[in-house]
Order: C-alpha cells, then sequence, then structure tokens
C-alpha cells in the first residue's frame, strides 16, 4: 500500500512541475532560513554552557548609589567580597576573583630568553586570576594542571595559540616571562600551564592568566588591598553555589554582610547592593559596566527567532493554499477513487504522502542553500560556522521536525478537504469552492503580507536607527582622530614623563597632525568612573552623581568642543593640574547653576580627595558612550602625564606618511614597545555593531521572507488565470480590453493586500516602538516608512500577478472556446 501511494504520489508531483516546484523552492527557502536562524539562536543561547556544572555558577554585580541615586551597575566589586561569601554564607561552596588589567590595553609580556631576538606582544586579554578559577570552570588543559598552576605568586598559564607564539616548539611549562604595565611593574613569572584555546561562545575571553598571589608581592600593603579590602571595586568575583542552593536567599544573606564589612556606607550618604547573575545569562541579558566583553542582546535573538518562525510559516501558507485551490481539479480524481471503493482515511494517506515527499525534498534542497549560503551568513553575524556544526542534535532535530511538522502543518488540512468531496456531486459536475474555503485562502495570504509588510517597515525603522545614532551629533568629533595607546613597558615615573614629552616634541613636527591630547578615556569607552560632587560648603544631601574625566590643554581643540564659559585648561596657568576642573553644562545645572557663567569660580568638594578644586570652564554635554545610554554630567580635571589614550586629529590627506612619522615618534620616546593604533571614529561605531548585525539578518530574512510570499502569489495568480481562462476568452470576445480584464484578475489580490497594509501598519509601529525604546536617543517612526513598506508591497505583487494576468489575456479565445 505504501508503495502504492508513494508512486501515485510522484506521478502527481510530475504531473504539475510548476506548482510542485514552486512549492519546493518555497519550503526550501523557508527551511534554509529557518535553520541558519536556529543555528545563530543556539550559538547566541550556548554562551558559558561548556563550563563544569555552569547552573551553579554565579557572577557577583555590584550597584552604589549616592543618596539613593544609582551611581553605577558594575561587573566588578570589591576584593573582599569572594572570600566573605565562602566564609559566612553556607550555600556559597568556592569563589574566584579575576583582577581585569587588560581593559587599559598597556601591558606587555616579553619572552626574553627567545632564539635570535626577545619576543614580545601587547595583551589586551589578560587577567590576575585566584588559584580556584580553573577548576572552578572546568578549563581543559594542555599543559599542566589545573588546580595547581595558579596557586603560587609569579606563575602564569596561557592558551595554547600564544604559548605557540611566544615559544614554538619548545617545551613551555618552566618558561620564564616577564610581566610589564603602566603601574611600573616589571615582574619575571613561570610558565606552569597551558590551556586549551577557549571557544568563542563565552564572555570571558582571556589569552594570559597571572596568578593572583602575583598581585601581593607588590608591597606590604598589598595583601589588605588584594585580598581583604570592601574600598575599591575593580574584581570579578564568581561563585559556585551548592546544589540546591536558591540564588535570591544568597543575595539577601550578601547584602545583609554590608553592615558587618561595610558599616560606615550610611554615614557617607551611600549605599550597595549585590546581586547574582547565572553566568549563562550573562552574555545575552548583561549590560554593566566594566563588563570584559561587549555583550549580545536577548531581544535581537528573540525578535530573530520571530522572523524564523514567520518565514517557515508563510512557506507552509503556501503549501496550503496551493493545494486548496487545486481542489476543484482533483475532484474527479477523488470521486473515482471514492466510487472505486477509496476510504477517507486511505485518500488522506495519499495526500499526506505528498505533502511528506515535498516537504523532504524541500529539506534537501535547504541543505544545498545553507551551503551557498554559509560565506554570507558567516560576514554577518561574525561567526565561523561550517557545514559539518549543522550536524549537531539541535540542527538535526531541528530538521527531522521541519519535515515532520511541514508534512503535517501543511498537507492535513489539504487533505481533509480532498478526502471529504462527495463522489456523487464531483461525478456530476456539481463541486463548487466551499464560500469557507475560499476564506481561508484569503486569511492565509493576508497573513502572508501582514508578515511582508511588517518586515519591509521594520527594515527600515532598524536602518533609520542606525543611520541616526551613526551620523548624530555626539557633542564632540571623533572624525580624523588617530589613537595610540599608552605604553606598557615603561621607565620610573620622571623619566616616564620625560618620554612623553619626547613624544609630544616629535608629533608636533609633523604639520599634518593638528594638535595631539592625552586622556584617561576616550568616547566609546564603556569605563565608568564616577564621583559625588558638591557645592563647596554644602551639606552632603546636596552631592550629586558625574562621571570623572581628565583632559589636558589640547583636549578641547583635538575633540573640538565648545567652551560655553570660562577658558580651557592652559599652561599659562601651572596650577590647573592641582586646583582647577572643568564642567560639562549638564553637570554646571546640577550643581545649582542657572547658567554656565555662574559656575565659573565656583569651589566644589570632592569627597575623598586632596583639594577642593575650582572650575575655570563649562563646556558642551557629550555622549561618551552609544547613543543607547543618555549623556553623562562630567568634570574633568587636568593632567600631562596621567592619560592612557594619546588622540591626534590628523591631515588623511598624506596617511601613510603620518602614521609612518608617529610610529617613529612612539618608538624613539617608548623604546621596546609594540607599537599599535585606531581611528576613533571606527572605535566608537564598533557599540552600534550589534545592532548593525541585527538590522542586516534583519534585513536579509525579510527579503528572503518577501520572496517566499511572492512565489506563493505567484502560484495563485498561476492558477487563478488558469481556472479563468474561459470567462476572461468570453469577456474578450464580448469587448473588454485588456486593461479592464488586468484588473479583473488582479483587483482580488490587491484587495486582500490592502487588508494586510491596514493590519500591519499599527502591529508593526507598536512593536518597533518597543524596540526603539531601548535607546535613549531614537529616531521617531515616520509614517513614510509605511508608505515605502506598502508600495514595495503592493510592487512586488503587482510584478508577481501580471506575469500571469498578461499570459491570460493573451489567450487566443478561439483555442479557449472551441469544446464549448
Amino acid at each position: 500500500m505504501v508503495k502504492n501511494y508513494l508512486k501515485v504520489a510522484l506521478r502527481s508531483i510530475l504531473k504539475k512541475r510548476v506548482f510542485s516546484l514552486i512549492n519546493i523552492l518555497g519550503l526550501s527557502i523557508g527551511a534554509a532560513s529557518f535553520l541558519l536562524i536556529i543555528k545563530y539562536v543556539d550559538f547566541e543561547n550556548s554562551y558559558d554552557n561548556f563550563h563544569s556544572k555552569p547552573e551553579s555558577l554565579y557572577r557577583v554585580q555590584l550597584n552604589q548609589y549616592l543618596n539613593n541615586e544609582l551611581m553605577i551597575s558594575s561587573a566588578e566589586n570589591y576584593p573582599g567580597v569572594g572570600p566573605a561569601m565562602v566564609n559566612d554564607i553556607p550555600e556559597v561552596k568556592s569563589y574566584a576573583r579575576l583582577y581585569n588589567m587588560g581593559y587599559k590595553n598597556n601591558i606587555v609580556i616579553t619572552y626574553e630568553d627567545a632564539p635570535g631576538q626577545p619576543v614580545k606582544f601587547k595583551h589586551r586579554k589578560f587577567l590576575y586570576a585566584d588559584s580556584a578559577f580553573l577548576p572552578m570552570f572546568g578549563y581543559e588543559m594542555a599543559k599542566g594542571d589545573a588546580s595547581s598552576a595558579l596557586t603560587k605568586p609569579n606563575t602564569a598559564v596561557l592558551s595554547e595559540k600564544y604559548a605557540k607564539m611566544y615559544f614554538g616548539d619548545e617545551e613551555p611549562i618552566g618558561k620564564m616571562i616577564r610581566l610589564n604595565d603602566d603601574d611600573y611593574n616589571d615582574e619575571l613569572c613561570e610558565v606552569t600551564g597551558v590551556f586549551k584555546d577557549l571557544p568563542a561562545n563565552t564572555h570571558l575571553k582571556f589569552d594570559v592568566l597571572f596568578s593572583y598571589k602575583t598581585l601581593y608581592t607588590r608591597g606590604d600593603w598589598a595583601p589588605g588591598r588584594y585580598n581583604e579590602s570592601w574600598r575599591r571595586k575593580d574584581m570579578y568575583t564568581y561563585v559556585r553555589l551548592d546544589e540546591g542552593a536558591e540564588p535570591k536567599v544568597v543575595e539577601s544573606k550578601l547584602n545583609d554582610l554590608l553592615s558587618k564589612y561595610s558599616p560606615d556606607l550610611s554615614e557617607r550618604n551611600r549605599s550597595d547592593e549585590f546581586y547574582l547573575q547565572p553566568i549563562e545569562s550573562i552574555h545575552l541579558t548583561s549590560s554593566l559596566a566594566e563588563e570584559p566583553e561587549a555583550n549580545g542582546d536577548a531581544g535581537n535573538v528573540q525578535s530573530m527567532m520571530i522572523i524564523a518562525i514567520f518565514i517557515i510559516l508563510i512557506a507552509w501558507v503556501n503549501y496550503v493554499n496551493l493545494s486548496t485551490a487545486r481542489a476543484l481539479e482533483r475532484a474527479n480524481e477523488v470521486g473515482v477513487r471514492k466510487a472505486m471503493g477509496a476510504f477517507k482515511k486511505q485518500l488522506m494517506y495519499q495526500f499526506l504522502m505528498e505533502s511528506a515527499i515535498i516537504n523532504l525534498l524541500a529539506v534537501v534542497l535547504s541543505i544545498l542553500l545553507i551551503i551557498l549560503c554559509l560565506p554570507m551568513f558567516n560576514r554577518i553575524t561574525g561567526l565561523s560556522l561550517l557545514i559539518v556544526d549543522f550536524f549537531n542534535p539541535i540542527i538535526l532535530i531541528s530538521v527531522t521536525g521541519l519535515w515532520l511538522v511541514g508534512t503535517i502543518l501543511s498537507g492535513l488540512y489539504p487533505s481533509f478537504v480532498l478526502s471529504s468531496f462527495k463522489p456523487v456531486s464531483v461525478l456530476k459536475g456539481k463541486m463548487k469552492s466551499s464560500k469557507s474555503g475560499i476564506f481561508l485562502r484569503k486569511g492565509l495570504v493576508v497573513f502572508q503580507f501582514i508578515a511582508s509588510v511588517g518586515l519591509i517597515a521594520g527594515t527600515l525603522i532598524i536602518q533609520n536607527q542606525l543611520d541616526y545614532m551613526m551620523n548624530q551629533d555626539i557633542g564632540l568629533n571623533v572624525d580624523q582622530v588617530l589613537v595610540v595607546e599608552r605604553p606598557g613597558v615603561v621607565p620610573i615615573r620622571d623619566e616616564y614623563t620625560s618620554s612623553i614629552d619626547v613624544f609630544r616634541n616629535e608629533i608636533a613636527q609633523n604639520e599634518n597632525i593638528k594638535a595631539l591630547t592625552a586622556s584617561v578615556t576616550i568616547p566609546g569607552k564603556k569605563r565608568e568612573f564616577k564621583v559625588g560632587v558638591k557645592p563647596y560648603g554644602s551639606g552632603d544631601d546636596a552631592e550629586v552623581v558625574l562621571r570623572f574625566n581628565s583632559m589636558d590643554y589640547s583636549f578641547i581643540d583635538v575633540f573640538e568642543m565648545k567652551l560655553l564659559a570660562g577658558r580651557a585648561f592652559s599652561e599659562d596657568f601651572i596650577n590647573d593640574s592641582d586646583t582647577s576642573v572643568i564642567l560639562t553644562k549638564k553637570s554646571s545645572e546640577l550643581l545649582g547653576f542657572k547658567k554656565p557663567e555662574d559656575a565659573i569660580g565656583a569651589t566644589v568638594s570632592i569627597p575623598n580627595f586632596r583639594w577642593n578644586p575650582i572650575v575655570v570652564g563649562v563646556v558642551n554635554d557629550y555622549n561618551q558612550e552609544s547613543l543607547q545610554e543618555a549623556q553623562d554630567p562630567t568634570i574633568f580635571y587636568c593632567t600631562m602625564y596621567g592619560g592612557e589614550y594619546y588622540s591626534m586629529k590628523v591631515n588623511t590627506t598624506n596617511l601613510a606618511s603620518t602614521i609612518e612619522h608617529v610610529e617613529k615618534s612612539y618608538t624613539k620616546a617608548f623604546p621596546g614597545n609594540p607599537f599599535s593604533y585606531f581611528f576613533l571614529d571606527d572605535y566608537f561605531n564598533r557599540q552600534y555593531e550589534n545592532e548593525q548585525q541585527f538590522g542586516e539578518l534583519f534585513s536579509a530574512f525579510s527579503i528572503l521572507a518577501i520572496l517566499v510570499g511572492s512565489l506563493g502569489l505567484f502560484g495563485l495568480a498561476a492558477y487563478t488565470a488558469q481556472q479563468r481562462t474561459k470567462e476572461v476568452s468570453i469577456r474578450k470576445v464580448l469587448g473588454s480590453s485588456n486593461p479592464q480584464i488586468f484588473v479583473l484578475l488582479s483587483k482580488g489580490f490587491m484587495g486582500l493586500i490592502g487588508i494586510s497594509i491596514l493590519i500591519a501598519v499599527p502591529l508593526t509601529y507598536y512593536f518597533m516602538d518597543l524596540w526603539l525604546n531601548s535607546f535613549a536617543y531614537k529616531q521617531p517612526i515616520s509614517f513614510s516608512v509605511f508608505i515605502y513598506a506598502g508600495v514595495l508591497v503592493l510592487g512586488a505583487a503587482l510584478i508577481t500577478i501580471s506575469f500571469q494576468t498578461v499570459k491570460a489575456m493573451n489567450v487566443n479565445p478561439v483555442n479557449a472556446l472551441r469544446h464549448e
């Protein structure tokens, strides 16, 4: 029986090749899109699930408040938190701290005993780690023992990649490497292990780990500073909870410890709150200050999953529409089969077999489409997927599910309709399409184009928001600004300041470099150092939270900021470094000054600082971070030698020679340091990588969804035109013109698309407005977006329908009516 079902199904598929091809192509595009998105979603949701028992691993988040106002939500906290949790909270099994020096981008590690000349690299992914870190997370070691590799001071473990770069084919264990950083540390450390290169799906990416106890060797003060302190927050703290422990209970107990370890917080009008972040959720749900890496966005991932569902549903809708539309054509076949004794159940099996074959062919073709599209998909997502990566349990289950669910959903209703025909009515030629069947087909077409209009409008809204953010005035000019980082290998402090002067003087000799400035941070750097500031003599309740940043004499010129009142820092005022600050406009308003001019000459107090500075200038507000965040009120202090970045305004006419000059100047001033540079506009716009990636994915799959919908409309229009060939011929004989016939055949579809647009507009507006609410600065949704989307969908539909209507109009009436 199965063999017979298969034979008849193949015969039916081959008989109507065009409709079969449309179904298979639409389903295959839908399936390929669905599988690609599933793989992307699976990857985004897989972050940090490779660790040992990840469900019991948590990171401690710290929120700090001043006068009940949130100062900062940070991924870092105090060094003493981990030990206190293990000692005072029974549910905490173990802890591991990481000291993130790598955010400064100025660590240099050298292998001095390399054959020939020393091998050195500047490291950005560098951490000091507690000895419990490697075994607690379950990292795999290529060489050495995870539990003992970091137990002693001045020991280090490297990734396989960097072990190869430093030592080549030599045995790395026991080798000595030198660590230099800009805190004037110069330490010789022993390599005690090599860990396997980390997978891409982790929020903690590092190449080198030094033992945490190395920090203790830096002076008698160091153990207290790095092991017990509850003052300075600069540690990542991870904890493993006992099985069955309730995180909320642990959070509550941790916050209760504040009265024991930080009893003076309330006296300073401050308060802290701790939270536990499940390690597996950090990548998609966390965007705290001092994150080790830029994280993803759960909302974007969920949106992509919705698009995947839409695309595959549109493909299945196409199959249902075309199958039920052909019902009358197959009515005679059903009537004869029933007259010969076929049961309804047997006929349903027959039509389900056809659906199963078409869906199977579509799944096979979808794999070929994935192979073709994978390079482009990798470019958009930044992944490095190979086709073998799709042969994992989740994808294989998805493929099987697509085939089974597709067979049932797209085949069950048509098989039920077709098998329900009454043989007497069929064979007497009295069969007509039911009103319910016509209504369903129209409803499904409306659904398809609601999705199409929504996806096009969504794409345009996303692109408008990206363009708005990329071109918005952020309060300073980051174009044509070349940046080099502070050196990692530095001499003693006095010699270092002389080296900075040498660098400045060398840079000044190049006419293509207009100015150079040094600063603690640069626009686009998510580094939140905030302080409480109040007018001098005011009570603590007048304290406001300001971002703390530095500038030198040239900062305002390099970044083309506007001086609203007062003056800039200047070498004509030698005490600026000790006595002066500059405020942004919003800062001056928060401190109670109605106009920028009113702030000039005022003294402000910064608790815990050694001086009470005088305000000498007020500049415009600016965006330190992306436009997803509001502008932070900022206070600037003056330093000529404390900067971590050197930013230069350059003329790009002779860029290659300018960069060459900067490199020579850097090498002369800071010998022994690897040279690297970047352009600030590229660096700043990296903050929008998630949104740009989301926009590209959204656009690409929206186009595919519209293509699948158009294929279905093409098939439906072809069948409609074929069914109405005789009607068209009669109308032509009676004098109807081609435009009249075109309107006749297309107005039904145009009406359905018009209904789709009316429904799609408010739905799309609502959901895209929710997405835009995540941005502090957003481009209002323009109604023109929906006009463009509607015109595009109507245009695509008209082009699709016109192929079939023109074909119907050109049929010779004699040939169509000769048998009537």
